[in-house]
């Protein structure tokens, strides 16, 4: 969070959520399924800026703006309506999204956004829920938002109203890459079939990059194939970062359609990255290190180790 002394506009960062794993364990009988995974933030985001302004407002700028609606619907505005419903304030302050992250890509964008607003707001109004009360609030924006207010490694579980604190995690560097198309999390989860998952929650916190990998190797995404079903052009993402020299693990997040590369070092993920961005200048590619404390997450202007635009 960064206040501006003069103005009084708070900026926070919303990060890129990251499924390491992901297993589908059951479906309760309304419907919903119940997922049980590995999340881990990026510091590569969107940022939220709130202001102080009588009236609520609401403004999109950045490379993704176009794919954002701007009417009721928006998780941002939801989450500031449902926030001052629960708190007695009348929404007020000019909410402004800056959108890096591609909509609808597997990666959180929306929910991260949403709880970014939820935290800024808190600050700008000056009330603060019981936790109860704003787990709720989240849980009712989304199943990812919870975990995107946790900010900080978690296991995401049930219909992500359970979030645990993750093992200590090492060092660790990713490339995503996005080919450029979005993919409904609905349709994926129509399209998904097979046998249910057991839940696979680490035993040890891994020593290093390597033995992280090395144990996630052993779980998967049980989305990946219904998402590659529905949007082949993931195939061609997650065959290009496995040919990327130094990666460690390969896999998609979420229900796509991003993949993600584990790298133990920063320089050859940046190279990777790179080589990736020169040869696919239409897919969205960025390289980015694991955030493991809340109070280390930038507000990003350049992320560290971005290729060249």
């Amino acid at each position: 969070m960064i206040v501006d002394g003069d103005t009084g506009a708070i900026r926070m960062f919303a990060p890129a959520k990251v499924n390491l794993y992901l297993h589908v364990t059951g479906r309760r009988a309304d419907g919903y399924h119940l997922l049980d995974s590995l999340v881990v933030f990026a510091d590569v985001g969107d940022t939220v800026t709130v202001s102080p302004d009588r009236t609520l407002s609401f403004e999109v700028n950045g490379p993704f703006a176009a794919g954002v609606p701007i009417n009721a619907d928006n998780l941002v505005l939801r989450a500031a309506n449902a926030l001052a419903t629960a708190t007695g304030v009348t929404p007020h302050g000019r909410i402004r999204l800056t959108k890096n992250l591609p909509p609808a890509s597997g990666i959180g964008g929306g929910s991260a956004d949403a709880a970014a607003t939820l935290h800024g707001l808190m600050a700008l109004w000056g009330v603060r829920p019981p936790p109860s009360d704003l787990h709720r609030i989240a849980l009712a924006l989304g199943a990812d938002v919870p975990v995107c207010m946790y900010r900080r490694p978690a296991y995401f579980g049930g219909v992500g109203d359970e979030i645990t604190p993750a093992p200590a995690l090492p060092p660790t560097w990713l490339v995503l890459a996005n080919p450029g198309i979005a993919v409904s999390t609905q349709a994926v989860f129509h399209e998904r079939a097979g046998a249910f998952s057991a839940a696979g929650r680490l035993v040890e916190a891994p020593a290093d990059a390597p033995a992280l990998a090395a144990r996630l190797a052993e779980r998967r995404n049980d989305l990946a194939s219904a998402a590659m079903s529905l949007a082949p052009a993931i195939n061609e993402v997650h065959a290009r970062l496995e040919a990327a020299p130094g990666a460690l693990l390969v896999r998609m997040s979420g229900s796509g359609a991003t993949v993600f590369a584990i790298f133990a070092k920063p320089d050859t993920a940046a190279a990777a990255a790179a080589a990736i961005a020169r040869e696919r200048p239409a897919w969205w590619v960025r390289v980015a290190a694991v955030l493991t404390e809340a109070d280390s997450f930038p507000v990003p202007g350049r992320p560290r180790h971005m290729p060249s635009d």
